[in-house]
């Protein structure tokens, strides 16, 4: 599986529906997981952004049909950037000789 770092901010509706906010989570995680993704870990944040979520998928593309469907909602706009691990990283490194 692949991993993925969400650096999610609140829209107007987002933020209006704070109290919301964990069981929305809640929920989305079940959304990912249909899509065969899940969150490993979500904080929500000071500063620049809101929440920053840590999730895994199969491919990039589950990754952002997971996210789309989410942000479908209105609640949410993300940024999403491709880790590797160490592992992974080694791999790449090899790759490019």
């Amino acid at each position: 599986m692949a991993n993925y770092v969400a650096l999610i901010d609140w829209t107007e509706k987002g933020v209006g529906a704070f109290k919301d906010t964990v069981d929305r989570s809640e929920e989305a995680n079940k959304a990912f997981e249909a899509l065969g993704a899940r969150f490993k870990d979500i904080y929500w944040t000071l500063g620049g952004h809101d929440i920053v979520a840590i999730l895994e998928a199969p491919d990039d593309e589950s990754a952002a049909a997971a996210l789309l469907a989410v942000a479908a909602g209105g609640n949410i706009r993300s940024q999403t950037m491709r880790a590797f691990s160490a592992d992974e990283m080694r791999g790449v490194i090899e790759r490019a000789g």
